[in-house]
């Protein structure tokens, strides 16, 4: 996976990418009701978890998938792809106001 990764940051599309612990370690916070409810993990009733994640930077769907063929997965795995939501998603309800302030919080971040 790490000539993989090394590929993906060459061609300057991979912004982020982590694998995850399993879900053992981990919570789920359930909201609904009076407060939301901590569960501890793993999650019993759990089909399908995620393991890992990258955050790729391309043109177009089909580009991802491009890239995505090419992962060294063994056979039998899968990947989603998904899109990450940008202000055009949110047509007139991203209002100017929103905008200063998501500016502000990437500049926060990147610090």
């Amino acid at each position: 996976m790490g000539a993989y990764n090394e590929q993906l940051v060459t061609a300057g599309i991979m912004l982020a990418g982590d694998g995850l612990h399993p879900s053992s370690r981990g919570k789920r916070v359930r909201f609904g009701g009076a407060s939301p409810t901590v569960i501890d993990g793993p999650f019993a009733e759990t089909k399908e978890l995620i393991a890992g994640f990258w955050l790729l930077e391309v043109r177009s769907m089909d580009e991802a998938v491009e890239w995505l063929k090419r992962a060294p997965f063994p056979a039998g795995d899968e990947v989603e792809i998904r899109r990450v939501f940008e202000a055009e998603d949110f047509g007139a309800e991203f209002t100017p106001e929103l905008g200063a302030q998501e500016q502000r919080l990437v500049e926060e971040i990147a610090r």
